[in-house]
């Protein structure tokens, strides 16, 4: 994957598959740690998810 906007990419398949399972979770955990930083992109789509699980539309998947 592209560097620029990973995790609004893996925000979008998060809202696609009405899933944050715990692998797309670690995903955007380890890149917010490799970069160091959150751009703009990046924390609208992070803030855009977090309304969709406040809203009950999406589904958090507990790990097995």
């Amino acid at each position: 994957m592209n560097s620029t906007g990973i995790i609004r990419q893996l925000v979008e398949k998060t809202l696609h598959i009405r899933q944050l399972t715990p692998d797309i979770e670690n995903q955007i955990n380890n890149e917010l740690t490799r970069l160091g930083y959150i751009s703009d992109v990046d924390y609208e789509a992070l803030e855009l998810l977090m309304y969709e699980m406040d809203a009950g539309r999406i589904k958090l998947v507990p790990s097995i």
